[in-house]
């Protein structure tokens, strides 16, 4: 499984193409914005793409999901917790700021432990609550994709409606912490890192 991550948007969100190197099958994570940056490297790759999967519901992380699903007519996916924040209309003024256009309803909620056929490959749902309560990552072979749960010396904050410190610290110790040292995390903002670095360095894993 490969990626290409395309950052937009005003908060600097990951959106990560995800997909099959044999058939070029692809899931588009989290697009956040910018629908017209995000569509010219999907068709410049020739990639194919088969599902749209967001990491949590927050705007800075699904305000293209309606470009991009009514561009290549693919099925979105979010986890039922969050499900109800796609159209949540507290987030109207946020989005205005961020560019952002009013999500379509997802069309599958995902299920921890569920596995995603991409091409030849799969990616894994790992429900990681906290950052939001349906927030999840996705575990291909050789990289996480942790959304807001995890970063680059970093953790997702916990202070938005449904955020909870102690779940994301469970989450963090007991679904990512537990991966092999080496596996890349991909994280929804900010650089890539590794498993093994955060648990040696990660100031707020104790």
């Amino acid at each position: 499984m490969l990626f290409e991550v395309i950052i937009v948007g005003a908060l600097d969100t990951n959106c990560y193409l995800v997909f099959c190197e044999e058939s070029l099958e692809c899931a588009v994570v989290d697009p956040g914005a910018e629908a017209e940056r995000i569509i010219p490297v999907i068709l410049k790759r020739q990639l194919k793409p088969v599902v749209i999967l967001n990491t949590h519901g927050h705007v800075d992380h699904i305000g293209a999901n309606r470009d991009i699903k009514e561009r290549f007519g693919v099925p979105l996916c979010i986890h039922s917790l969050d499900s109800q924040l796609l159209t949540k209309a507290q987030q109207s003024e946020l989005s205005f700021f961020l560019g952002a256009k009013e999500s379509p309803p997802a069309d599958s909620l995902l299920q921890d432990g569920e596995r995603i056929k991409i091409g030849n490959s799969f990616l894994q749902v790992l429900h990681t609550p906290g950052h939001s309560p349906g927030s999840v990552s996705f575990l291909s072979d050789n990289f996480l994709l942790s959304g807001d749960s995890l970063f680059w010396g970093g953790v997702g904050r916990t202070d938005l409606p449904g955020g909870s410190w102690k779940d994301l610290e469970n989450s963090i110790k007991t679904k990512i912490l537990t991966l092999p040292d080496e596996l890349i995390v991909l994280p929804g903002h900010g650089p890539s890192t590794s498993v093994g670095e955060e648990k040696d360095s990660n100031p707020f894993i104790t």
